[in-house]
């Protein structure tokens, strides 16, 4: 994991195959701002290089709080270092931790109608059109059965879904279940559970992990972890958590300034960033980013998980009866 202090980017301009072609990469450092621009320079050069060798690369890095792809850090304000563990500023405003090796997975209650059964439903309603207009002799009927379709569909697979869902107790119960059912296969895991807005954050305690050990990818997919939670984790090589809440769901309408947040912004900007946070900051108080619910599995506590336990609650305000957002 590698959350930099310092950004900068790099140009490089050169004529390949007689086209003039400008070439922009990123740099970073913990060290300097020179040290930064160094590095974004010599990224941007290996990346022409490679572009007048004729491979297929992009001219231009997206700029990104934490890119999907490999190679481009966190790109967040840095509000505190805890060890190995940095507490940053997100896009939208809201203060996350960022850990190598303690282990979270947030858990989304699934409250989307899967894929597959809008497919089937829509397709089921687009055959049963067609048989009534041959079964009318009507064109006129199936297009109009067609159109009532389409209008239909959504809802209807919508109803069959939360029909379904209640018959099995519900999305919450079962994502409650996959994590009880993780925790009798696996009795020596200590697991720490958090409820969400939208789901439940679970924290490891017992053993620290890489973002890309087999055990973690397992548990991940046991619990039916969110799959971009997933993704960031691999790519960035870290775990990461919310630690306050979310601005529109504590009534703040207006984005962080300037729009969008990303890290760093130009001197003439930061007043206008700074009077949002002081705002944002006064209101979060009054609201927990989620709230604890039990403890499963063994009492086995790893002194890193639980440093990082301490900080996560008390940020977090896990302890009180403060409404989540």
């Amino acid at each position: 994991m590698i959350v930099p202090e310092f950004w900068a980017e790099g140009r490089v301009k050169a004529r390949v195959d007689d086209h003039q072609v400008t070439v922009r990469r990123f740099g970073w450092s913990d060290v300097s701002q020179e040290e930064a621009q160094a590095l974004a320079d010599e990224r941007a050069m290996a990346a022409l290089r490679e572009i007048a060798a004729g491979e297929m690369v992009e001219k231009y890095e997206p700029k990104l709080a934490y890119n999907g792809a490999e190679g481009v850090p966190i790109r967040e304000e840095i509000l505190a270092r805890h060890g190995e563990a940095v507490i940053t500023r997100n896009l939208y405003g809201a203060r996350c931790l960022n850990t190598p090796d303690v282990l979270f997975a947030d858990v989304d209650y699934g409250e989307s109608v899967p894929m597959n059964l809008s497919c089937t439903v829509y397709l089921v309603l687009v055959a049963l059109s067609a048989g009534l207009g041959v079964w009318q002799w009507s064109v006129m009927a199936g297009v109009v059965s067609l159109l009532v379709s389409l209008v239909v569909g959504s809802p209807l697979a919508l109803a069959l879904f939360r029909a379904y869902e209640k018959i099995k107790g519900g999305t919450r119960e079962r994502a409650h279940e996959r994590i009880r059912q993780f925790s009798r296969k696996h009795p020596d895991w200590h697991l720490r559970v958090y409820e969400t807005p939208k789901g439940l954050r679970i924290l490891v305690m017992h053993a620290t992990f890489g973002a890309r050990d087999e055990a973690v990818q397992d548990f991940f997919q046991a619990l039916d972890t969110d799959p971009v939670y997933v993704r960031m984790c691999r790519n960035q090589h870290c775990f990461r958590a919310r630690l306050s809440p979310k601005p529109w769901r504590i009534g703040i309408r207006e984005h962080i300034r300037p729009r969008p947040g990303y890290w760093p912004v130009k001197p003439e900007h930061l007043p206008a960033r700074n009077r949002w946070i002081a705002a944002y900051e006064e209101k979060a108080r009054g609201f927990a980013a989620c709230r604890f619910l039990e403890q499963l599995g063994s009492e086995t506590v790893h002194p890193t998980a639980d440093a990082i336990r301490i900080i996560h609650d008390e940020l977090c305000q896990a302890n009180t009866t403060l409404k989540i957002a």
